[in-house]
């Protein structure tokens, strides 16, 4: 019981920072701060060590939001996943259908294999699972995933969308 509440002392306030950061709801954030340990709990037996606990804590907190906001909404758009995966939350958004359009446009100029990439890590796609699917490293997948969101923040904001 000690580890539990140990990890629980550790992580949870960053874990509810991201929450907060992707909800900007306290409540709904404190809600799922709370399923995030009860299911990271459930299901310690399989962490497989690929990253740090904290990265799995965050990955888990990450699908329960998705979850929430599937049920919440009768359909999340590709289009809402993908503004976030640009975004990052790191600046206002002003015009989020054009965007999500734009982003769509440039991520069609990539090869197939970044697109699908990018896909899944949009849709919360764990790198370990990209580099199982697609045939490349962990790492390469989270380089090119790295490489192509730089490249979709500098063009968004040359054109100054962003």
């Amino acid at each position: 019981m000690k580890q539990i509440e140990k990890l629980y002392l550790d992580h949870s306030q960053d874990i509810y920072n991201y929450l907060l950061s992707i909800t900007h709801n306290p409540t709904l954030s404190e809600d799922l701060l709370s399923e995030t340990f009860v299911k990271a709990i459930y299901s310690i037996g399989s962490f497989k060590g690929n990253s740090s606990i904290k990265t799995w804590l965050f990955s888990i907190a990450r699908h329960l939001w998705l979850q929430s906001l599937r049920k919440d909404k009768p359909t999340v758009e590709y289009s809402d996943l993908l503004e976030l995966y640009v975004t990052d939350n790191m600046f206002d958004i002003f015009d989020s259908k054009q965007i999500s359009d734009r982003v769509c446009e440039l991520l069609k100029t990539k090869d197939e294999r970044i697109q699908k990439i990018i896909s899944m890590r949009v849709d919360g796609i764990s790198y370990y699972e990209i580099s199982e699917k697609i045939g490349i490293s962990e790492n390469s997948a989270r380089v090119i995933d790295f490489r192509t969101k730089k490249w979709l923040k500098f063009i968004l904001k040359k054109e100054e969308l962003i």
